[in-house]
């Protein structure tokens, strides 16, 4: 993590550097530098938008390099938070393949709750991930097996399964 803030920095810091470069007429640098190749070029050829965009982009470069590092990501089959995507594919190509079994848990964990369960209490008795349990859930209700109502001390989403009670 400590290396790639480093190279968030120096992403950055090189960014500002290539955004002074409209002191020598070549504003949008940064731009083009950070994968914005349409207004890269726009900025190129008017100057940075005539230094009224070149302006503006001082403010927007840290939003532009973190898009920027995101997409890089994406690309590189990476969640924005580091983790490989291919694994949570893995995990719920093998989840379908077990046909309803996420169902069955959550049922079975909601019978063991007193008829009621959240999202994150699916999760730690299933092991799936939190958009695997809510999407489940969330099937569930649409189909009228559950209803859904809030707890009145935490406010957490909460599913009822009325055939448990």
């Amino acid at each position: 993590m400590n290396l790639e803030n480093n190279q968030h920095k120096d992403r950055l810091l090189v960014s500002y550097i290539l955004s002074a470069a409209l002191f020598f007429g070549l504003g949008g640098l940064h731009r083009l530098y950070n994968g914005k190749i349409g207004t890269g070029l726009v900025w190129l050829l008017t100057g940075g938008m005539f230094g009224v965009g070149q302006f503006v982009d001082i403010f927007l470069i840290p939003n532009m390099v973190d898009e920027y590092e995101h997409n890089l990501k994406i690309k590189a089959g990476l969640s924005p938070l580091g983790v490989p995507l291919n694994q949570a594919v893995v995990a719920s190509q093998v989840r379908r393949s077990t046909g309803n079994q996420l169902m069955v848990e959550l049922i079975e964990a909601a019978e063991n709750k007193g008829g009621s369960l959240t999202v994150t209490q699916g999760v730690k008795a299933t092991g799936a991930s939190f958009a695997e349990v809510e999407a489940t859930l969330k099937e569930m209700f649409k189909s009228g097996y559950v209803k859904i109502d809030n707890d009145p001390i935490t406010g957490a989403v909460t599913y009822h399964f009325h055939e448990l009670n």
